[in-house]
């Protein structure tokens, strides 16, 4: 029996980079204002992008543009990560942290954006299935 789609995307999320962390977020923002639920599933290293006080950063040596890119953002009038992040959940979308991920790391709930749901791969995979639009970030 076919699953039926929903108006909605859904994304997975294991890099913490900031490339890797903003596209969601962006994408995100438009799903939403299209009307369209938006799941977003974080796990492994991309747990980072749920840590309130953590600032993500380029990878390697592009690491030492972050702050270019960022006041680039800031002079064009783009959201920030965090404040994506602030406006995506008080938007409806639904941010979930890997529980796996979470005690294999050792992270806490408390320690991310207010809003994070806690759930497993089951709901990820539940959530994929019923998605109209399917996405990957790593």
């Amino acid at each position: 029996m076919a699953v039926e789609k929903k108006d909605s995307v859904s994304m997975i999320v294991y890099d913490n980079h900031f490339d890797k962390l903003m596209m969601p977020m962006i994408i995100a923002q438009g799903a939403l204002a299209m009307g369209m639920e938006v799941n977003i599933f974080y796990t492994f290293f991309g747990l980072q992008g749920l840590m309130e006080k953590r600032k993500p950063k380029l990878p390697g040596m592009f690491r030492f543009f972050t702050g270019m890119i960022q006041k680039r953002m800031a002079k064009q009038k783009i959201m920030s990560y965090h404040e994506f992040m602030r406006s995506n959940i008080e938007m409806g979308a639904n941010i979930y942290a890997c529980n796996m991920s979470m005690e294999m790391m050792g992270w806490k709930k408390e320690d991310m954006f207010d809003g994070i749901k806690v759930a497993g791969v089951a709901k990820m995979l539940d959530m994929a299935s019923e998605a109209s639009v399917n996405l990957a970030f790593g």
